[in-house]
């Protein structure tokens, strides 16, 4: 079992290396623009692959669209690349670590200046 999750880890990482390429050179939808996709989880049986992204606008609706449009385009492309039996559906998803880690930094230096204020 262990050999098979290796392939599928294998298989999106790849994936994600050929949509960040596809997005950023053949993708003409300016909603996509400044997208980074941070991690894909594929099925086990490989029908569907999760693309996380981010996006220096910040959530937006607009980019979740643009994205899905582009979908079966970035599909098509991929089964040309990779040579797949079966081509995952793609399903993106919003990820909003990198958004909650700024937002935890600023609370933590917040945290540190009234800490220095109180002491001084």
């Amino acid at each position: 079992m262990p050999k098979d999750y290796a392939r599928t880890d294998r298989i999106a990482e790849q994936i994600q290396r050929e949509l960040a390429e596809l997005v950023r050179l053949e993708v003409k939808d300016p909603r996509v623009r400044l997208v980074t996709l941070t991690g894909v989880e594929v099925a086990r049986d490989y029908s569907h692959a999760k693309v996380y992204y981010t996006t220096l606008e910040g959530a937006s609706g607009k980019v979740q669209q643009g994205l899905e449009r582009a979908s079966g385009f970035l599909r098509s492309q991929l089964a040309h690349i990779m040579k797949l039996r079966i081509t995952p559906q793609l399903h993106f998803v919003y990820d909003e670590s990198v958004e909650r880690g700024v937002r935890l930094s600023h609370l933590i230096d917040q945290a540190v200046a009234s800490d220095k204020g109180g002491s001084s």
